[in-house]
């Protein structure tokens, strides 16, 4: 078996519990990967500012990836690689959350947009990104630096209905998948979780089968598929844990760090 060199970690319901604070068991492991050897960095649909909270309690020095890998930013937050969605597929994708009836969110690489202050999942984004939306009553100025756009709704089934739709619509200009059971991202098209591992893969000079990933959503399939060793999370669903190699405890259960502590052992 090929030894592991790095470890590439999604963030929501992996690296964090529901509360968003980073555990001491979480930081340990990390410690010691560092301490074997192993590379470390992350890739989520965060947006860049979104995830500078995690830089330094995990002495992260590597690029991480953005946005569902569509950016890559270096530790000091300059972005190496970006991309952006196609104005007018942006627009289409506005139009059809409009018509579903689901709050709808724009990032740009440093902001994150909102024409509804009190949508249901804005309190949620604030805690978790730790920032403030910028309240616009039209997106149209915003289109052509569009990293990402949202729907929020705690409707699972509704936002399914609309991920199909979506995806539909979009076809090959964008890239339309669940972050979260309640969110639907929508990021640049031909870029995700899969393409940052290969990218990071290449940038240090080591195969894909010496990098493990770790995640719990469909958005992280495409880096399981893309790595030599993979750990779904104890919370995801038994669809997202049939394609990964291994399963650990949840992320209530620091099921991250029980995964590193694998990683450990293979190596």
């Amino acid at each position: 078996m090929t030894r592991i060199s790095l470890v590439v970690s999604d963030v929501d319901g992996t690296l964090l519990p529901k509360s968003k604070v980073l555990s001491d068991g979480a930081k340990r492991a990390v410690a010691k990967l560092h301490e074997a050897g192993i590379g470390f960095t992350i890739v989520s649909s965060r947006p860049t500012i979104g995830m500078t909270f995690l830089i330094e309690p995990l002495a992260i020095t590597l690029p991480f990836g953005a946005f569902n890998g569509s950016s890559i930013v270096d530790a000091g937050l300059k972005p190496i690689e970006q991309h952006l969605i196609p104005p007018t597929t942006a627009q289409r994708s506005i139009d059809i959350l409009t018509e579903f009836g689901v709050d709808i969110w724009l990032f740009t690489n440093d902001q994150w947009l909102t024409r509804n202050p009190d949508g249901e999942y804005v309190s949620h984004e604030k805690l978790a990104i730790k920032h403030d939306p910028v309240i616009v009553t039209d997106f149209s100025s915003y289109l052509t630096g569009a990293c990402k756009i949202v729907g929020a709704s705690s409707d699972a089934p509704l936002l399914q209905r609309c991920e199909t739709a979506m995806q539909q619509a979009v076809g090959n200009q964008a890239t339309a998948v669940r972050s979260q059971t309640y969110y639907l991202d929508v990021t640049p098209p031909g870029h995700d979780k899969g393409t940052f591992v290969e990218a990071m893969a290449k940038r240090l000079g080591i195969s894909t089968a010496a990098v493990a990933t770790i995640g719990d959503m469909q958005n992280d399939l495409p880096m399981f598929a893309r790595s030599g060793v993979s750990f779904a999370m104890g919370n995801a669903t038994d669809d997202v844990k049939k394609h990964a190699t291994h399963v650990t405890d949840s992320n209530e259960h620091d099921g991250f760090a029980a995964a590193m502590e694998t990683v450990l052992k293979l190596t």
